[in-house]
């Protein structure tokens, strides 16, 4: 399964405002620039974030955009589907039933076991990344960041909120 590559942005751009202290916000500009990232490309995938409520934009001077609820309440399944939509990625259009070999429909009695596999493993997929939290993917990133680059984010930070 290929997933839209704004999904990776999405997760990292999170766990980056997660990080976030009380009242502060990161422009798209900002964020964008510290994973070298489209800005125009990436707005976009912020204003789908924020239509799943899982951030909110702060306009005017310090705005930008930051979480819009704990990171331990935002499922790595809530970021999928915010940009990538709640349609199931396996859609059976039934070619069983065509061609030469093709029968009455009332003679089909379920959906055929392609599309049945593939619907328990989409299912299984999703069921995996609603057990996983935001906080889960920080905690993960806070073992296996290089300690280099945590000094240089925490000195990015310092740099980029006033």
């Amino acid at each position: 399964m290929k997933l839209n590559e704004g999904i990776e942005w999405a997760i990292h751009c999170l766990s980056v405002l997660a990080y976030l202290p009380e009242g502060k916000a990161l422009p798209a500009k900002k964020l964008a620039g510290f994973f070298d990232l489209p800005e125009h490309y990436l707005a976009k995938h912020l204003q789908s974030l924020s239509q799943a409520k899982l951030v909110k934009s702060i306009k005017g001077p310090g705005g930008g955009y930051r979480l819009s609820r704990p990171a331990p309440d935002i499922t790595v399944l809530d970021i999928v589907q915010a940009i990538d939509g709640k349609t199931p990625h396996f859609q059976c259009t039934e070619i069983r039933r065509r061609g030469p070999s093709g029968v009455p429909d009332e003679c089909y009695q379920k959906p055929c076991g392609i599309a049945r596999t593939m619907w328990r493993a989409e299912k299984a997929w999703r069921d995996e990344l609603a057990r996983v939290s935001l906080q889960d993917i920080l905690q993960i990133g806070a073992e296996e960041t290089p300690q280099l680059q945590i000094e240089k984010s925490l000195d990015w930070f310092g740099q980029v909120i006033q």
